[in-house]
């Protein structure tokens, strides 16, 4: 069964400072929201898909994980301990508590699902009550990435026109890039996630394609050759979310919005790329695309 890219967690030290640095990038964020467990975000919402900037906003709340469950909020906490960056990669679902059985019949490392709400503010500055259920996988070959499907019990007032609207003419996250040293020992792990007819061996890699996007794994060689601006990736790092790709209507609309931000980009054929140095840890590229 494939499952579409739901969304990207964006680890930052910062939120604030995320938020408008992306904001430079020609993107709407949302208005800053509280987890009751400790960490505060800012979204990136698209056709479909999204993207989460997450800070550690009251370290004293974090609870680490109990038997059988998963601590959101201490994963990202250890993660930002050594970097900023991508985190997390979450699939969208239609029944989370389905999607963790399915995982856990297949042999990966699940967790007990989570359901939590939150208040959102509203484009119109209403506030509404939005709802999830999360269903976690680890792997213990990548202590630094972990996965999890997002289940929506109130998309209705999670969507909203007016934050998909970006300056730099973003439509959706239509790629997911990661990094290792021997992408082929990951099949296995993706054909569980996504069905093996999903994957796909590339030279030196893998892809992986899901019902909204696909995601690419490299070795650190092919990934340095097409994200040439970033620094190399040492041996000794585990396999990682290392870039994404966002698809916009044409590239002159995302080079004007860079420009107006003094955001520095490199153009790589036909794309625009921001370097994890200016971008809190993780590659971004923008693609443009037929309407």
């Amino acid at each position: 069964m494939k499952r579409g890219i739901d969304h990207l967690v964006l680890a930052v030290r910062d939120l604030d400072t995320a938020i408008d640095a992306y904001r430079k990038f020609g993107f709407t964020t949302t208005p800053r929201a509280l987890h009751p467990w400790g960490t505060a975000n800012s979204l990136v919402q698209m056709q479909g898909n999204f993207l989460e900037l997450l800070e550690i906003a009251e370290p004293e709340k974090i609870q680490p994980a109990g038997p059988g469950g998963f601590s959101f909020g201490a994963f990202n906490r250890d993660f930002l301990e050594k970097r900023e960056g991508f985190s997390m990669l979450v699939f969208e679902s239609d029944d989370a508590r389905r999607d963790q059985q399915e995982f856990a019949d297949k042999g990966l490392t699940t967790y007990a699902p989570f359901d939590f709400s939150r208040q959102a503010k509203l484009p119109d500055s209403s506030t509404a009550t939005v709802a999830f259920s999360l269903a976690f996988v680890t792997d213990e070959r990548m202590p630094d990435a972990a996965f999890f499907v997002c289940q929506q019990h109130a998309p209705e007032y999670f969507w909203k026109p007016d934050f998909q609207r970006h300056a730099n003419g973003a439509r959706r996250v239509s790629e997911v890039v990661m990094v290792a040293d021997r992408p082929e020992t990951l099949t296995e792990h993706f054909a569980k996630l996504q069905g093996q007819e999903s994957v796909l061996a590339i030279d030196d890699g893998l892809s992986v394609e899901t019902a909204l996007g696909r995601v690419t794994i490299l070795t650190p060689d092919r990934f340095g050759e097409r994200f040439p601006s970033e620094p190399h990736q040492p041996p000794e790092q585990s396999p990682h979310l290392a870039g994404f790709q966002i698809e916009v209507p044409e590239l002159k609309k995302i080079e004007t919005a860079l420009s107006q931000g003094s955001v520095p980009a490199r153009r790589a054929e036909q794309a625009l790329q921001i370097s994890a140095d200016d971008a809190f840890g993780v590659a971004i590229e923008f693609v443009g695309s037929t309407p």
